[in-house]
């Protein structure tokens, strides 16, 4: 093999790990379109508090919901609860950066009850989406 031949290979690995590098910096999308990805069916609904949001997802029968930070950073207690009317809540809860959750419920026809929490900040929906 030439000189020549060993250059363009070399130069050819090296364009390749510097473009690997560069997607592995950029990293996946965040936001809403991580909720999205996170919990199937359509966003029904977005509850807001000091600290936070509850993102809430519909698909036929079965409710989803995620609570997110304002901004995500180190490790703070979050939580986020759904409760179908007639069945116990399904709970997520523990020290988290980003979100906790997804909690899917199967609700049928039935209304539910959301609760988040992130550190001190909280929310009780109350029965909706009946």
């Amino acid at each position: 093999m030439d000189m020549g031949a060993i250059r363009r290979r070399l130069a050819l690995g090296t364009a390749l790990l510097s473009v690997a590098g560069l997607l592995v910096l950029a990293g996946p999308a965040t936001g809403d379109a991580q909720a999205a990805a996170l919990c199937s069916g359509r966003k029904v609904r977005t509850l807001s508090f000091a600290t936070g949001y509850v993102v809430v997802h519909r698909s036929r029968d079965y409710v989803c919901a995620v609570t997110r930070p304002e901004r995500a950073g180190p490790r703070v207690h979050m939580k986020v609860s759904v409760q179908a009317r007639g069945s116990r809540p399904v709970v997520d809860e523990g020290r988290f950066t980003r979100h906790a959750g997804p909690v899917t419920v199967h609700a049928g026809h039935r209304c539910v009850w959301l609760r988040g929490a992130v550190g001190s900040g909280s929310i009780s929906s109350g029965w909706i989406l009946c």
